[in-house]
């Protein structure tokens, strides 16, 4: 079902095209920046997008999909990403994205039902002496045990 965007939102994403004076060119930097805003990327945030840039809806589709960064789903309020790369794999980063599994009781790509907790993979942080790695945000957990799941969840939920 499509979401009806409010009146707002609508304005915020025709200002961010006309901020970069509507040239198709700047589509990616437009993307950035209304996922930035909003948190995603919803098809009608597209759409949008598209009819401002003068360009078929499913060259923005294109590029919205073709980018990992870009996602077309909400996160939650604090995204967990949780590094998959080489040194933080073979220290244990599986176990450590099950437990997160567990104690937040959804998927990866899932956002808890509250809104507070997105779980999503990344191929490597750049924290290799650390690993494993957890993100939540901005902020980076190393050396990760699976006791510290527990821990890292209630400090957020509690904002």
């Amino acid at each position: 079902m499509a979401e009806k965007l409010s009146c707002s939102v609508v304005d915020k994403i025709k200002a961010i095209c006309d901020k970069f004076d509507n040239k198709p060119g700047e589509l990616i930097n437009i993307l950035h920046e209304a996922q930035h805003t909003l948190g995603y990327l919803p098809m009608e945030v597209q759409a949008i997008i598209a009819e401002k840039l003068g360009i078929p809806v499913n060259r923005v589709y294109g590029v919205v999909t073709f980018y990992a960064f870009f996602t077309m789903t909400p996160k939650g309020k604090h995204p967990i990403s949780i590094c998959m790369g080489t040194a933080c794999y073979v220290r244990g980063s599986e176990k450590i994205l099950d437990e997160f599994k567990r104690t937040l009781g959804i998927e990866v790509g899932e956002t808890t039902a509250d809104g507070k907790f997105s779980l999503d993979c990344l191929r490597c942080v750049g924290a290799c002496g650390l690993a494993p790695v957890a993100m939540v945000g901005d902020k980076v957990f190393g050396h990760l045990q699976l006791s510290d799941v527990k821990r890292i969840v209630k400090e957020f939920s509690e904002d």
